[in-house]
């Protein structure tokens, strides 16, 4: 004969628990910043796993209640962060997802007060982007393409990628229509859904044409498919297929440095600076809202501009032989 008991444990165990008060509030908060703010849906996620982080640390303090959370939590939660050796840019994203979250919370009267007002935390140091030469840029991208349509598709998109400085989710998400070929432009969607219009320039024209009259039609098997860079699946390349699509063409190319797509981004910012872009095209290419963000980049502009005074500055320092004196 059945125990009721154990069988009514077992019905328990298979119901999924409700979510909790704090789960809840996360997941309305994120809804608010999706739907009000037009947030990135990879921000959305970086946000909902900083969040979580901080639910984690409320539960082994003893603190699950949002209304318990005082300074000395905050300060204790952030300190935890370093001790977990967070990077410097992971615990500032960290923060400012806190900080909206607690200003949401204490509109909404959750709490009694925002227990971040006022909270000054130490500024991480602004590191210097990391970026290629233009030789190797040269390597990565006049390395002559193999015969299949997915070594077509790659040469195409790593050229528009450095042409352009798109963002990866930019450039995996491009479709059809955003693209210009007669001018020679992407309609870019950034952060916020918000468009722009970067010009392409004739190598990433011509390789980008290539691509879709003769390889892409091969992948996606003559269906139709919004999407500019697909697999053979008829699917949009995704992030990581990007990433590895660029590990593997650098070690063909003889590149001894670990390279990423946002590198590309960085060097094509760089590289524009060095010869002569002024700081704000390059801040509407990239589609930075703020020139301060495009401000990273300033060293270069720095380095260039000391070149052109020593060449051309008339006030130069005369050195003479000893035979003149």
């Amino acid at each position: 004969m059945k125990n009721p008991l154990s069988e009514s444990a077992t019905r328990t165990d298979r119901t999924p628990l409700p979510p909790s008060p704090i789960e809840t509030l996360i997941d309305r908060y994120l809804s608010v910043l999706r739907i009000e703010n037009g947030l990135a849906q990879n921000t959305l996620d970086a946000y909902q796993r900083d969040l979580h982080k901080l639910q984690t640390y409320l539960r082994t303090r003893g603190t699950p209640d949002l209304t318990q959370v005082t300074r000395q939590t905050v300060v204790g939660f952030l300190g935890h962060l370093k001790r977990s050796n967070l990077s410097a840019a992971s615990s500032a994203r960290c923060m400012a997802a806190l900080r909206g979250f607690y200003r949401f919370l204490s509109k909404e009267k959750h709490v009694p007060e925002n227990p971040l007002t006022d909270l000054e935390v130490p500024r991480p140091w602004m590191r210097l982007p990391r970026v290629l030469t233009q030789r190797e840029v040269a390597q990565l991208l006049e390395r002559s393409a193999g015969a299949r349509p997915e070594d077509q598709r790659d040469a195409a998109m790593l050229e528009l990628l450095y042409a352009t400085g798109l963002r990866v989710s930019e450039l995996v998400n491009l479709e059809l229509s955003q693209l210009n070929l007669a001018v020679g432009y992407v309609l870019a969607t950034g952060k916020g859904s918000k468009q722009r219009v970067v010009p392409m320039g004739e190598l990433a024209r011509r390789k980008v044409e290539a691509y879709l009259e003769s390889a892409r039609g091969v992948l996606v098997k003559g269906r139709a498919s919004p999407n500019v860079f697909v697999t053979r699946r008829r699917r949009k390349l995704t992030r990581q297929g990007l990433w590895k699509i660029l590990r593997a063409r650098s070690r063909e190319a003889g590149i001894a440095k670990r390279i990423s797509p946002h590198m590309l981004r960085h060097s094509f910012a760089t590289h524009l600076l060095d010869r002569g872009a002024d700081l704000r095209s390059v801040q509407a290419m990239l589609g930075h809202a703020t020139i301060a963000t495009t401000q990273i980049y300033t060293h270069v502009e720095r380095d260039r501009l000391k070149r052109v005074h020593a060449e051309l500055f008339p006030r130069k320092e005369r050195r003479h032989s000893p035979a003149s004196r």
